[in-house]
């Protein structure tokens, strides 16, 4: 890579970074909020969308940056993804936190038409994200990612696992919509219950495996062992995800 571009590089990374923790911040920031002013932690109005989002955001935006520096990925399509995966997460948690404060629901609230404008920009926001991380997530299978041994095999199985995730959100925002549309608000509400255990669960390998992967490979430990060990984990890693995705298919 030229030095202009290294640089570059570098500079939509401590963006995406700075991003990433004022997110992670302004969730914890939420779960003061909650401490203090009580609340219901359930349910379509509370004050735990603006913390696990804020958190989960930005944790995400942060492991996806460190993870696609892997990737055999041209640096300006990579520039710009990055940046747009920064923007969107920024208008995600945005809108959810803005709608906390308000003390409305932030998806599938049709109520008013300012309510339903920001329920639509998450919706269409969900789905750019979707977009973007499967772009990533094909980049990884086209061509196989760099980094020290089986960072490969890790980055690979992360993004995969991740596509499980993006696929349930999608299934919770279009049945949600659905619901929402044919009159059935209560319903879209907690239509999305069942799979938001898939969803969690699936949404963070992308960073826990390539993490173990890289811890690995600072350890004297053989490489074998270390292969062993990841197999183990993105074993233990599916299983998870294939027991949530079986209870949300009895509780769905």
């Amino acid at each position: 890579m030229s030095a202009p571009r290294a640089r570059s590089a570098r500079r939509v990374e401590r963006l995406c970074h700075t991003t990433g923790v004022l997110l992670v911040l302004s969730g914890l920031a939420h779960l003061v909020v909650f401490a203090v002013d009580g609340g219901p932690w359930d349910g379509p109005v509370s004050w735990r969308k603006p913390v696990t989002f804020g958190v989960s955001f930005g944790v995400t935006l942060i492991a996806v940056t460190w993870v696609t520096s892997y990737l055999r990925v041209g640096p300006r399509l990579r520039t710009l993804l990055l940046v747009v995966l920064a923007a969107d997460c920024v208008v995600e948690v945005g809108g959810i936190t803005l709608q906390a404060w308000r003390g409305v629901p932030s998806h599938l609230d049709m109520e008013t038409p300012f309510d339903t404008a920001v329920s639509m920009t998450l919706a269409v926001g969900g789905g750019v994200l979707v977009v973007l991380l499967t772009v990533f997530a094909a980049v990884s299978f086209r061509h196989r990612p760099s980094g020290p041994a089986g960072m490969d095999l890790a980055v690979r199985s992360g993004f995969a696992v991740l596509l499980v995730a993006l696929a349930s959100g999608a299934a919770m925002i279009a049945r949600g919509v659905v619901l929402t549309r044919t009159g059935h608000q209560e319903a879209a509400y907690h239509s999305t219950t069942p799979l938001k255990p898939l969803h969690g669960v699936s949404l963070h390998a992308v960073l826990v495996l390539p993490a173990l992967a890289w811890l690995l490979s600072r350890t004297p430990w053989s490489e074998p062992l270390r292969r062993r060990i990841l197999y183990a984990a993105i074993g233990s890693y599916v299983t998870a995800v294939i027991g949530a995705g079986v209870w949300a298919a009895f509780a769905y």
